[in-house]
């Protein structure tokens, strides 16, 4: 994620990486089993299914599963980490939970067949973040309930939205990047990748510093304050974006990288007939967005506090995605104003029938099936495979579906609940094709 509304991430820091031999022979050993999983040739065939998806000429649905409550599937010690050093240990978890995930719930993934040294790049964000009161249920859980304290109450208060700054440190990446070589020399290549698909999500933020109940009534009461607080935002992405394609940081994303809040990226269109190797730009890049608290606000308002101010954003890219938790099935005619849509999440909130027939084959749906399922005191098979087959037998052989498990907050510490649920919907879009 290239932003956290919560915290400020403080800038990299170029400083030599010297691992023990310890940590070298786990990192090593831990390699060696993804190398040995990425030259299956069965990633190849995942691939070329998921372009078909996104080419709008699926061959079947296809299955994802990512978000996940990883603080609750540790089994065997497999995601236990060995390593010492700080820097080993980031190593040493990526390439455990790649493993654990081919091992026990792969469904359509595909696995690489080299390792990722991202650039050391920073960006000094939008100049405010959340002031917020946290209630934890679950210590090891990242998944808190919050109560935002309001900052922006205000017109004079937008101006604390500040322009970003962005800063790549080449001694940092190339610390990391020469690291990487030494560790995995012999076993996986290694390759350099700048920012990849950006998360743009401007209610995302606004919400947090505007206050819900506020936001929602400012909406009517003061349009002109909130077009021009989301105006702003939108100017600071767009900054932002500048800066990456001026000092050549971005990189494509139309492989295994997670596009939107679905699946990957994998497509024939993108990067473009005119696209230059040495230098990605936006627009050979997938775009998005969402407005995620506006799940009960009407049509003509998402297009009017959203979909309006985005557009300028989402022009600039060679395809977008569109959404994320709100339900789209009533918005499809403000949706369809975006000229370069090619996916739209359906979330479970959704009308599946209505957005099936809204979609057709126009645009990939991307469903969401409810992880609240894996909360229940006893987890239901049955139920699980009722509810993909629903989708699929509604969807009629008409639409391009992925489905999108993500959002998975507690499994009950019963980690074989999801194991099972990637089997389940395996077998169904398998049977279904």
């Amino acid at each position: 994620m290239l932003h956290d509304p919560s915290h400020y991430d403080p800038p990299p820091v170029a400083e030599e990486i010297d691992l023990s031999g310890k940590d070298t022979e786990i990192l090593r050993r831990l390699a060696g089993a993804v190398a040995k999983i990425a030259s299956l040739p069965v990633h190849k065939e995942k691939a070329k299914l998921w372009t078909k998806l996104n080419d709008l000429q699926s061959q079947r649905p296809m299955v994802w599963i990512n978000e996940i409550c990883w603080n609750e599937m540790n089994v065997d010690d497999e995601l236990t980490l060995q390593c010492e050093h700080p820097w080993a240990k980031d190593q040493e978890d990526q390439l455990r939970k790649t493993i654990y995930q081919w091992n026990h719930l792969p469904a359509d993934m595909v696995v690489n067949d080299f390792l990722v040294s991202p650039l050391a790049i920073h960006s000094t964000d939008f100049g405010i973040i959340e002031n917020v009161d946290i209630v934890k249920t679950d210590e090891t859980s990242d998944v808190v309930s919050r109560h935002f304290n309001i900052q922006i109450k205000d017109p004079e208060d937008i101006e604390k939205i500040e322009m970003p700054k962005i800063t790549h440190n080449e001694k940092a990446t190339e610390f990391c990047y020469q690291a990487m070589c030494k560790v995995y020399e012999g076993i996986i290549p290694v390759k350099k990748q700048g920012q990849t698909h950006i998360w743009f999500t401007p209610w995302d933020y606004l919400i947090r510093w505007w206050g819900i109940q506020e936001a929602m009534m400012d909406m009517i009461m003061r349009p002109d304050m909130i077009n021009a607080a989301v105006e702003k935002m939108v100017d600071a992405w767009m900054v932002e974006l500048d800066q990456f394609e001026e000092m050549n940081l971005l990189s494509l994303d139309n492989e295994n990288t997670r596009v939107g809040s679905g699946g990957y990226g994998y497509i024939s269109d993108l990067p473009g007939d005119d696209f230059d190797a040495s230098y990605v730009r936006a627009k050979n890049m997938w775009g998005c967005s969402n407005a995620q608290i506006f799940s009960e606000v009407s049509p003509g308002m998402h297009r009017e506090f959203a979909v309006k101010h985005d557009m300028r954003w989402l022009e600039r890219f060679g395809l977008t995605y569109y959404g994320c938790c709100e339900p789209l099935d009533k918005k499809m005619d403000v949706l369809r104003k975006i000229p370069n849509l090619r996916k739209i999440s359906t979330s479970p909130w959704c009308d599946i029938e209505r957005m099936v027939a809204e979609v057709g084959s126009d645009y990939v749906i991307s469903q969401k099936p409810s992880p609240a399922i894996f909360a229940d005191s006893e987890f239901q098979p049955d139920r699980a495979r009722v509810e993909i087959r629903n989708v699929l037998e509604k969807a009629q052989g008409l639409c391009h579906i992925e489905f999108i498990m993500k959002d998975i907050s507690t499994v009950r510490r019963h980690p074989k609940r999801l194991w099972q649920w990637a089997q389940i919907a395996t077998e169904e879009v398998e049977n279904y094709s």
